[in-house]
């Protein structure tokens, strides 16, 4: 018994409650798989109410029916239709729509959800993703946002909701999504 060095005992081992006693697995339940094609019939679904004028419901029914399982095409297209949404409702209706669906039934879950979408399309649209345009002069142009001339527009509306959001939900909707290992 002398002859063995104590520091190299790996004592996580022999504690039942570590974190190598368990799957890691098993701390978020798997999800069903979603195609692409069921994302596009729901976004059109969505698109049908925002046509129709309710903009609360179509903002719900995409926050509720995030394709956690799908894949990134998937995750993209729902994406898009999350941001037309955003796009769409004017910002003095912000306010009392988030406060709403806030004071409801799963408010604050799905004011977390609104936040991964606005913080995915803020990644998407930095200025870290550039295009290269070329020029007749010989010169390359950078494009930041997505190459286009609209971008800073898609980024002044998620970050018009970002304020809203945090001002209703707080910070702790912050924490919650940078600590979820879900991904929208």
């Amino acid at each position: 018994m002398a002859n063995i060095n104590w520091r190299t005992i790996n004592i996580d081992a022999l504690d039942p409650e570590s974190s190598q006693n368990f799957s890691l697995e098993s701390l978020h339940p798997p999800y069903p798989q979603v195609s692409s094609s069921e994302v596009q019939q729901l976004s059109q679904q969505i698109r049908q109410l925002l046509r129709g004028g309710d903009a609360e419901g179509a903002l719900r029914g995409a926050m509720e029916s995030a394709p956690y399982g799908g894949d990134a095409g998937a995750k993209d297209v729902h994406l898009g239709s999350v941001v037309e949404i955003l796009q769409s409702i004017k910002q003095s209706d912000m306010s009392p729509m988030l406060s709403r669906i806030y004071g409801s039934e799963g408010g604050p879950d799905t004011l977390d959800t609104l936040m991964k979408y606005l913080y995915k399309g803020m990644a998407q649209s930095s200025p870290s993703n550039k295009a290269l345009s070329p020029q007749i002069t010989g010169f390359s142009q950078i494009h930041g946002r997505g190459g286009g001339e609209g971008g800073g527009q898609a980024m002044s509306v998620l970050l018009s909701w970002h304020e809203k959001v945090v001002e209703i939900a707080g910070l702790g909707a912050v924490v919650r999504v940078l600590t979820d290992r879900r991904t929208v």
